[in-house]
């Protein structure tokens, strides 16, 4: 844990006691901050009270008396309205910040590259990460990843911090910068979080903050058009070093279109955004590609987890829109699609021109009934109704059907709330169901 000694003797509010948010409020204790914790959840209360720290109703605090609010990025800031907490808080222009806004006080002489965009940050985050370890580099690996930035060893000039940055978390920002920002893409998604398209970007963008008499590089993909126009108006801006990249960029000597863990063209704009950080850190070409053919994968990222005969599993659970799930449905020839769940903004849109990969579709969770009448008279559907019964009546199609690269995709275009607690839960059940199946079949 990194201890966070800049808010030493002020009085903190951290709201949301989840992995982050727990984290956050003990390193501020640890600093010397007088902390007041909430959550929601009593259980949770009853946790962080266990923790030693002070639990303390902040819809009911006298904000006057408050110097900031530590919330987490789960919680509403703007939209679809304020939660109460943080209502209070700005009511009484107090700072409403996160947790890399407090790694970033708590560190300031360590690199930190930070990565957003819609699709593609976990792959790309886990990539830079592998690429500077590879190369002997210092480096922490984390933000929304999954390890909370605070959880992280504590770095000086000679570490970085490699940062996936959701909306959300940039949301919470106020002066935390980056020395290497990365947009990877741009497509609808979280618009009931930032009321609309212009807010959602608008938080991203945050990534892009001045840092006066500093070096600052950006990599930005330009595959889609309002990441080309963020390119060309930060270039205009005149303080970034833009640096674009594509799914379509290829190093001579790095064709990572062979490498088995990062499959498709979306992979490739990963790979490309990786070597372009890669570079900017000084790291000699010849050592980025041998890296990049080393990369292990990420979990519930187009993960083969099992091959029965001759058909693979492919766990893609988080791909969490139609956008991502695209992406998948783009890379293999043959899909018993398995999707579904608590349905986005965009449904299905952007997965409809790849429906020509898929076989035959099964739809679970809430929004099954949807995806059942968009996809009509466009692909064979059956409805399951859960994960497991999709799974099965895949397994036997595509057993039966038995047709050459054939892949059973979990895919789901959709969040996992309404049947899971979060898409890694989602993805884990379909792994052990698909490696149950594997061990009574020949792979």
């Amino acid at each position: 844990m990194i201890v966070v000694t800049t808010r030493a003797h002020q009085r903190i509010g951290v709201l949301g006691l989840g992995s982050s948010g727990l984290v956050a409020a003990c390193a501020l204790k640890a600093g010397g901050a007088d902390v007041l914790a909430w959550d929601d959840n009593a259980s949770v209360r009853q946790r962080a009270a266990a923790e030693g720290l002070a639990v303390s109703d902040l819809a009911a605090t006298d904000w006057t008396q408050m110097s900031a609010l530590v919330m987490s990025p789960g919680i509403p800031l703007t939209h679809p309205a304020p939660h109460p907490v943080a209502a209070r808080a700005l009511g009484a222009h107090r700072p409403v910040i996160g947790d890399i806004e407090l790694l970033a006080e708590a560190c300031p002489d360590a690199r930190r590259i930070g990565i957003t965009g819609t699709n593609g940050k976990s792959t790309t985050t886990a990539l830079i990460g592998h690429v500077l370890k590879s190369a002997g580099r210092t480096v922490e690996v984390g933000g929304n990843l999954g390890t909370p930035a605070l959880s992280l060893a504590r770095l000086g000039a000679n570490g970085t911090y490699v940062l996936e940055l959701s909306s959300y978390q940039l949301d919470l920002t106020q002066r935390a910068t980056v020395d290497t920002a990365v947009l990877l893409n741009l497509s609808p998604d979280h618009l009931d979080r930032h009321g609309d398209m212009d807010g959602y970007v608008a938080a991203k963008m945050r990534i892009f903050r001045d840092r006066p008499g500093a070096a600052q590089t950006a990599v930005i993909g330009i595959d889609d058009a309002r990441s080309r126009a963020l390119a060309d108006a930060l270039e205009r801006r005149g303080h970034w070093r833009v640096v674009r990249i594509s799914a379509s960029d290829m190093v001579p000597g790095c064709d990572w279109r062979a490498v088995p863990t990062l499959p498709g063209a979306h992979n490739w704009q990963n790979a490309a955004a990786a070597y372009a950080v890669a570079r900017a850190e000084g790291i000699a070409p010849e050592a980025i590609c041998a890296a990049l053919k080393t990369y292990p994968g990420l979990p519930h990222r187009q993960e083969l987890v099992a091959t029965i005969g001759g058909v693979r599993y492919v766990n893609d659970s988080k791909a969490t829109n139609a956008d991502a799930a695209a992406k998948a449905l783009a890379c293999y020839d043959t899909i018993y699609w398995i999707a579904g769940g608590l349905p986005k903004a965009d449904g299905l849109g952007a997965t409809l021109p790849l429906l020509g990969h898929v076989r035959h579709a099964f739809l679970i969770g809430k929004a099954a009934d949807e995806f059942g009448r968009t996809l009509a008279g466009k692909v064979p559907v059956t409805q399951c109704g859960t994960l497991a019964a999709a799974l099965e009546a895949a397994h036997a199609l595509a057993q039966k059907e038995a047709r050459p690269g054939a892949a059973v995709l979990l895919s789901p275009a959709c969040a996992s709330f309404d049947q899971w607690k979060n898409f890694e839960e989602r993805g884990d059940a379909f792994r052990r169901m698909a490696r149950a199946l594997s061990s009574g079949a020949k792979a």
